[in-house]
């Protein structure tokens, strides 16, 4: 072997080396810590729209930091608050984030590191950036009275039944590329006929659209390409409020790295857990609520732990 090619073997070695060092330090850089983050997000209807501050979603999602293993469980709005003397999805109306995120950890049993608020136009936004999302519709329904955002006030011209606030959706059974418009109607629908006019139903909905979102934005195509991605952030940011401090931006951003190639596991809190008691103005305002089944929320608060083990 002459001393030239000794000397490119050299050189390449050398490279690979550099090449790996950097790769390993990057890797360990990147590490998030050990532990949990949690975080509870709130979706709001926003402007233009009645109740814009009523959270209409409220999801706890946690992530284990390190493997990206995350639950994701949504809570009806129509839980009561006791205390407070109202449901679920008025506590940010009336008390703010903090207090929303305490009441969440007393029903889960479960810390809430960070809350989010999101206006609902931000789906709209990133499944059109993104170019559309496709989604099982697990059954077809129709919702005849679907508000259209502006006219909650409209007379419809001594129509008594004001047909002209409301527009009708039909969606069928399948898998189905979405548009934006068309995706934040199937996850906000409530008025739907049968079993999807429930408030689980709508919750796996919003699950899904969520689901179908994180699978197009973690890909190289997305994340690797400040095209899309820069665009994608300033999208985000312009349609979300938090509490999340700057400082943690960094060790947040290791955790959601982890959920290009995660488990998640997405629930709704159900009626295995929750009734709709009888109507009572003493005890509920003659409200239509659900409360835990048991009488407290320590049966919610095993099944949370068994559910964050997998």
């Amino acid at each position: 072997m002459t001393l030239r090619w000794k000397k490119s073997i050299f050189v390449f070695g050398l490279v690979f080396l550099v090449i790996g060092l950097l790769i390993l330090s990057l890797t360990f850089f990147l590490q998030p810590k050990p532990g949990r983050t949690s975080f509870l997000i709130l979706g709001v209807a926003g402007e233009n729209h009645s109740g814009q501050d009523l959270t209409d979603s409220i999801i706890f999602l946690s992530t284990e930091n390190q493997t990206g293993k995350t639950l994701v469980i949504s809570l009806p709005r129509d839980i009561w608050i006791a205390p407070l003397r109202t449901k679920l999805n008025t506590v940010y109306h009336y008390q703010g984030m903090e207090e929303t995120k305490k009441t969440v950890e007393e029903i889960l049993g479960q810390k809430v590191d960070y809350g989010v608020l999101i206006d609902f136009k931000l789906f709209t936004q990133l499944v059109d950036f993104l170019g559309g999302v496709n989604i099982e519709v697990e059954r077809s329904f129709d919702d005849f009275k679907y508000p259209i955002a502006g006219k909650e006030n409209d007379l419809c011209d001594g129509d008594p039944q004001y047909q002209c606030r409301y527009e009708d959706l039909h969606f069928e059974a399948g898998w189905q590329m979405m548009d934006g418009a068309t995706a934040l109607k199937y996850v906000r629908s409530r008025n739907a006929e049968g079993e999807e006019g429930t408030d689980f139903a709508r919750s796996q909905r919003q699950q899904r659209l969520l689901s179908a979102i994180q699978k197009k934005v973690f890909t190289p195509k997305v994340m690797l390409n400040p095209w899309r991605s820069w665009p994608l952030a300033k999208i985000t940011l312009s349609n979300v409020k938090t509490d999340i401090p700057s400082s943690d931006y960094f060790d947040l951003l290791k955790v959601a790295l982890k959920w290009r190639q995660a488990n998640f596991k997405m629930l709704v809190l159900n009626d295995g857990y929750l009734i709709n008691p009888p109507t009572s103005q003493q005890k509920y305002d003659n409200q239509w609520v659900l409360i835990p089944k048991s009488g407290n929320w320590q049966e919610v608060h095993e099944y949370l732990q068994k559910l964050l083990i997998f």
